[in-house]
């Protein structure tokens, strides 16, 4: 049986991805949502840290390559219908998200407003060095 047969089990999308939402293992809060193709899943569990697709870069993005954020991964799980993964990681630095914040989803829809609920940790100008 090929090594790679497990990657076989996960049903991609038409143009080879699946959806992943990385969760962090202590709190248990949602960082982020992001895209993985057959590759950056391999690489994630042959690294032990969590490498996505970029869909507007078109490129493998090994997360925290230049923030140094990275995300260390302690488990991976397949959904029901076998086309969403949950990586569940330690986020190192506390910052998961590219505007500096812990994690991605920090808009939260009140009286048809979205109000920002979570502070920047870090300017992302200090993270980035662009």
């Amino acid at each position: 049986m090929p090594a790679d047969t497990w990657l076989n089990k996960i049903n991609w999308s038409d143009d080879g991805l699946i959806p992943v939402i990385a969760q962090e293992s202590e709190s248990g809060a949602v960082l982020m949502f992001a895209w993985m193709n057959r590759e950056a899943l391999k690489l994630t569990v042959e690294k032990g840290e969590a490498v996505y697709w970029s869909r507007s870069r078109k490129k493998l993005w090994h997360k925290g390559e230049e923030s140094g954020h990275i995300q260390k991964v302690k488990n991976i799980y397949l959904d029901c219908d076998e086309d969403v993964l949950l990586i569940v990681v330690e986020q190192t630095g506390g910052i998961a998200c590219h505007t500096g914040r812990h994690q991605c989803f920090f808009r939260k829809l009140v009286n048809d407003e979205w109000i920002i609920t979570t502070p920047v940790i870090k300017n992302p100008e200090d993270i980035y060095h662009k």
